[in-house]
């Protein structure tokens, strides 16, 4: 599933040919993706500007001149495609301004498209309860002490909560947690304050790191230029079962399962 990264990658690669124009044609080649799409979609779009593109969590965000928005989750395996050459049989939604073309593909269709009214946007179900952004200044380490106090779940799965901190997924935390050297099944409400103030520097890097490499493709995923991300080859701990910790503890990275989820870790230098 793209995370945060490819999201915010794919934010911005659409908003170098998307922001500032008008869309002249908006066309739907089927009725739903995960669920229906609006059915005001093709009505309001076509021939509003698009005022610019920002990111919530792992949602990107098509803000118009019509006091509306149009919010898109790439879901398992969507991606936007940019002036593709040949129609894909998973193109669902096209967008036409007078210079390019833009087509929402998603083989699985898990993905989704909604249309909020823009002054609503914080009160969206959706977004209502998300905790902050985590490239935000809203993410400090005071903020997971108070978000963790008495939590008997692991660390891991806390900050997999989208209601302690918005758009973190698997991949990122598992890294992020090495960076820190905070094991994944500590108890959160136990993790000390001098951890707390490394794992939110940590979160970050690895969060820009992921961003200026283009996101990390597994599966699907690709920008969309149509350039496939390469933060994969930089994970510390994320698929590296067996595989000999980097900072040359000793230690071979371990795989557990969390939550339904894998999770990998160094047992040598994560405490």
């Amino acid at each position: 599933m793209p995370e945060l990264p490819e999201v915010e990658t794919t934010v911005r690669g659409l908003a170098r040919f998307l922001e500032g124009e008008r869309i002249t044609r908006v066309h739907l080649n089927r009725a739903n993706l995960r669920r229906p799409f609006p059915a005001d979609l093709v009505q309001v779009m076509t021939g509003a500007t698009v005022t610019g593109l920002t990111r919530r969590a792992k949602y990107g965000l098509i803000h118009l001149d019509r006091d509306a928005t149009m919010i898109f989750h790439l879901g398992m395996s969507g991606r936007w495609r940019i002036d593709p050459e040949t129609p894909d049989t998973h193109d669902h939604l096209l967008l036409e301004t007078e210079a390019h073309r833009f087509a929402l593909c998603d083989p699985r269709r898990f993905g989704s498209v909604d249309l909020v009214d823009t002054g609503a946007l914080d009160n969206w179900p959706q977004f209502a309860a998300l905790g902050p952004e985590p490239l935000g200044p809203g993410l400090t380490p005071a903020h997971l002490k108070s978000a963790l106090k008495g939590k008997v779940q692991s660390i891991k799965l806390c900050l997999l909560d989208q209601r302690i901190v918005a758009g973190l997924g698997n991949i990122y935390v598992c890294e992020a947690l090495w960076r820190a050297g905070i094991r994944p099944t500590k108890t959160a409400g136990k993790v000390t304050g001098p951890q707390l103030a490394r794992l939110v520097p940590a979160i970050v890097a690895v969060l820009e790191a992921s961003i200026r490499d283009g996101g990390s493709t597994l599966r699907d995923y690709a920008r969309p230029d149509g350039e496939l991300g390469y933060f994969a080859s930089s994970f510390d701990v994320y698929g590296r079962t067996d595989e000999a910790c980097r900072r040359d503890d000793g230690g071979m990275i371990q795989r557990i399962a969390q939550g339904g989820r894998s999770t990998w870790f160094c047992p040598i230098c994560q405490r």
